[in-house]
């Protein structure tokens, strides 16, 4: 199977976001960046939110004759006023920073658990805050908060991360309920293991962790519970964030869309 394009093709359903200004976190690489080049390639205004500037240059050339516009910005989320400001003036906000350790819990170090909380869960509450009265006011917004399917179930060793995005679902439910009377959704998407270089790092800690062969991690851990035997790419949870954006989805809100493969089919 071919993985659809991040740019407008034959994958891409039509979608016209022009005029309208969206803020992607973890713009720099993965499914942010494939999120940013997708909306801007729809005609956004793009705040592109990293703290890896290297990767944010990278990631503003690719954007160079796109419909919309993609301005970095290099943000270190665990700033959280930072956070909150950075979102003012958006129509559309996509959280998708995240980090990831696996540990056994009585082995995860503290801090790494609470910076894990701020940047997944903490710093997305002072983004939807800071957006939300732009939204208010113009009487239409989406948040789109990627999640993953670790929001939905729970894997061992992954303790801040499978707390962070359970928070998460729970906040992403309460923004839809709020938002609603003022024409504001908010939604989830939940993939599981995406062809990203948070899941590269994580090859070699499952294998240290279940003592194991690192090639045999793939197969044995992250693709057990799936019945699609690959992982996503980031250009297919783009695309699931932008139908989220477009009037099609206006009566989706509260929800978490499911890129697992088949995982909570169990």
């Amino acid at each position: 199977m071919t993985a659809p394009s991040a740019l407008p093709g034959p994958h891409a359903f039509p979608l016209d976001l022009g005029g309208r200004t969206a803020l992607v976190t973890g713009a720099a690489s993965g499914i942010g960046r494939a999120c940013a080049l997708r909306l801007a390639a729809a005609g956004a205004k793009v705040r592109a939110v990293d703290r890896d500037a290297e990767g944010l240059e990278t990631l503003n050339d690719q954007a160079h004759g796109l419909a919309g516009t993609v301005e970095p910005q290099v943000l270190d989320l665990t700033d959280l006023d930072a956070a909150e400001q950075a979102a003012a003036g958006t129509d559309v906000l996509v959280n998708n920073a995240g980090l990831q350790m696996v540990r056994p819990l009585e082995e995860f170090p503290p801090d790494v658990f609470h910076t894990v909380l701020t940047v997944m869960l903490e710093a997305p509450f002072r983004l939807i805050r800071g957006a939300l009265p732009h939204m208010y006011g113009q009487g239409w917004g989406r948040i789109v908060n990627v999640s993953s399917v670790h929001g939905l179930r729970a894997s061992a060793f992954k303790s801040a991360y499978v707390a962070a995005k359970h928070g998460l679902e729970g906040l992403s439910k309460t923004a839809a309920l709020e938002g609603a009377p003022h024409g504001v959704t908010s939604n989830c998407v939940n993939p599981a293991y995406v062809r990203t270089a948070l899941v590269e790092k994580q090859l070699a800690d499952q294998a240290r962790t279940h003592g194991i062969p690192r090639e045999r991690v793939l197969t044995e851990v992250m693709l057990r519970d799936s019945a699609v035997k690959r992982l996503i790419e980031p250009e297919e949870v783009a695309e699931a964030v932008a139908y989220l954006c477009g009037p099609q989805a206006a009566f989706m809100t509260g929800t978490s869309l499911a890129l697992d493969g088949g995982w909570t089919a169990h």
